[in-house]
């Protein structure tokens, strides 16, 4: 597949912008070139966002093939239903209100499995961390939400003011990796009732020496955004539910931004479990769902880098839809 330059082009020649002032799509040109594997097919953006990536897709694909986006934002759907308008118009683009951890669900209903593609893009996206009043970033003052859907589910609020401090102590370790956690979880008990960004920001930056102070916040707002939206459990789920819903020959691709996620991607798409332990058959032949593309995640170059600095921290991982029939019975490795 080519592209004109870095903006994109649609088959007949008129240009689209894939970044816009809501998101911009990291690694699309790998994204398009590695996931489409039939231009008629139909592929999944099950973390839709601003709609940059499922733009990138219809663009490539031949007027048969067709986009479903899927995200539990609704600020994201209405962004993408809006810029994708005429693709929607046309039947090649459907935006459908859900977690990404229930695709086989959203796609049962649809009746649309098996599909051709899946695109897991994971984080929290560019609008939502510079809208204050989503309460995402420590740079900005808004209120404790972190929900990136903010009509349902647990808010930041209730995890910095009603956890006990074990339970905030786990939490940095386990999503942060925040080596300091005891003491950020003391300091966060002592200054209770803490409302806004601005003031747990304050606190964590009491808690730690000024030198680690911006790195420790990302890690703190990282870990406690990760259990309000419930990230990791919900990439657990969809990465099982994949493997039931691409075709033979399909392909998953997926973004991570931390080590938490891309370690999880990485031990699934290797071995088809999240322990990373290979399971092999009588003849010591590896049985896993799925085929694994690039070996080594691909990264985005620095052109790329300076035009959008999120994009450094990203790692693109694309697998195949491995054929069940030539895998045969599962036994475990001694």
């Amino acid at each position: 597949m080519t592209h004109d330059d870095d903006n994109g082009a649609r088959p007949d020649g008129a240009p689209r912008q894939y970044a816009t002032e809501y998101h911009a799509p990291v690694l699309w040109k790998h994204i398009v070139d590695g996931l489409i594997t039939d231009p008629d097919g139909v592929y999944v953006d099950a973390t839709l966002g601003g709609g940059g990536h499922a733009a990138a897709l219809l663009d490539a694909l031949a007027p048969a093939g067709r986009v479903l986006g899927i995200d539990r934002d609704p600020e994201a759907l209405a962004a993408a239903r809006d810029r994708l308008r005429d693709d929607r118009e046309a039947g090649r683009f459907r935006a459908l209100h859900g977690n990404f951890g229930d695709l086989q669900q959203l796609l049962d209903a649809e009746g649309v499995i098996p599909v051709d593609g899946v695109l897991l893009d994971l984080g929290v996206s560019s609008h939502q961390i510079d809208e204050a009043e989503r309460g995402f970033s420590f740079q900005q003052e808004g209120p404790l939400d972190m929900r990136m859907n903010p009509r349902a589910g647990l808010t930041a609020h209730q995890v910095v003011n009603a956890w006990s401090e074990d339970e905030l102590k786990q939490a940095l370790y386990r999503y942060g990796e925040e080596r300091r956690a005891p003491q950020i979880a003391r300091a966060i008990i002592a200054a209770r009732p803490i409302e806004t960004t601005a003031a747990l920001a304050d606190v964590i930056r009491g808690a730690v020496p000024e030198r680690d102070e911006v790195k420790t916040l990302a890690r703190v707002f990282q870990a406690i955004r990760i259990v309000v939206n419930g990230e990791l459990e919900e990439l657990e789920r969809a990465l099982e539910q994949a493997e039931s819903v691409v075709r033979p020959g399909g392909r998953i691709a997926v973004i991570s931004y931390h080590s938490l996620e891309d370690r999880r991607a990485k031990r699934y798409l290797r071995y088809g479990n999240f322990e990373g332990e290979p399971v092999r058959d009588l003849y010591g032949t590896l049985i896993a769902p799925w085929q694994e593309i690039n070996r080594k995640p691909l990264r985005a170059a620095e052109d790329e880098v300076e035009a959008n600095p999120r994009a450094r921290s990203a790692r693109l991982r694309i697998a195949e839809r491995r054929d069940d029939a030539d895998a045969g019975p599962p036994v475990p490795t001694p």
